[in-house]
């Protein structure tokens, strides 16, 4: 087991599975991204430079595609919250997948 896997699995039912989710999402849309924990989050990294992080919380999914990418999609982020460099996505709604495939090609663009 890596530490991405040790990650995952010290977390049960939803927020386990949204994070492999998440996890099988970003190696389909970025085969080439490379993964590590950093700031104690599963990291995937793309031509040297940090794709995207994500984590879980009580209450929610953190993603964090860096502020480039929740500028990008603030539009399309309203109703989640959000900061600099960070979207919350809360466990009581459904994961929006398809936003997050958007977002990290998004990413995955720009860091190449």
């Amino acid at each position: 087991m890596n530490e991405i896997d040790v990650y995952i699995n010290g977390f049960d039912g939803e927020a386990r599975q949204r994070l492999q989710e998440i996890r099988a999402m970003v190696r389909d849309v970025v085969p080439d991204a490379t993964e590590r924990i950093c700031y104690r989050m599963p990291t995937f990294d793309l031509s040297g430079k940090v794709l995207v992080h994500y984590a879980a919380m009580k209450a929610h999914i953190g993603f964090y595609p860096t502020p480039e990418g929740i500028v990008a999609f603030e539009n399309k982020l309203m109703g989640y919250k959000t900061s600099k460099g960070a979207v919350q996505f809360p466990y009581k709604e459904p994961l929006p997948i398809d936003l997050m495939r958007e977002i990290v090609e998004y990413r995955a663009a720009q860091n190449q």
